[in-house]
């Protein structure tokens, strides 16, 4: 269940606060789906009923922004979209996360050309590498299981106070 809680006599369950938001965190993160090339296929298979993404609580995945807590960015990005990935990625309120899947989205894949980002992480803060050209579905929940396991470590005091919306720059632009 991930909470460390107590059983009492009384019959009492106990715990902490950040334990239980911890928890709830954890049990349903929403997923922004950004497929931007071919891994955007094998993103969608993972919503499908053999590999069933909502028994992780992602089964929810948005199209705004505002409402997401992972951001999942499935193929190339070529500067033109850097900036919009950015922009969508400065929407998403705090707590946030972001998963680069595929070599694309992690190094620029094969094509080492002018106009890819050479990996996301040059405009972004990544959390999780998923591995493959395109990953298999099983690669994206190991994936998503990984950023469970970063969120259950965070503490409910960690994002108060911080501001909704930041300005876009990228590469000092």
């Amino acid at each position: 269940m991930g909470l460390e809680a107590k059983f009492m006599n009384e019959g009492f369950l106990t715990s902490t606060v950040d334990a239980l938001v911890a928890w709830a965190r954890e049990s349903s993160v929403w997923p922004m789906p950004m497929g931007i090339s071919c891994c955007a296929i094998e993103m969608i298979a993972t919503a499908g009923p053999k590999y069933d993404i909502a028994r992780f609580g992602s089964e929810v995945m948005r199209f705004t922004p505002r409402q997401c807590d992972v951001l999942l960015v499935a193929g190339t990005v070529t500067y033109k979209m850097a900036h919009v990935v950015k922009k969508i990625y400065d929407q998403m309120p705090e707590p946030k996360w972001v998963i680069a899947m595929g070599v694309c989205a992690s190094t620029g894949g094969v094509y080492r050309s002018y106009p890819v980002v050479q990996g996301i992480d040059t405009f972004l803060p990544v959390d999780v590498y998923v591995a493959g050209c395109p990953p298999r579905p099983e690669n994206l929940l190991n994936g998503l299981m990984m950023i469970q396991e970063k969120i259950k470590k965070t503490k409910a005091r960690e994002f108060q106070n911080i501001p909704m919306l930041e300005p876009v720059k990228i590469n000092g632009n």
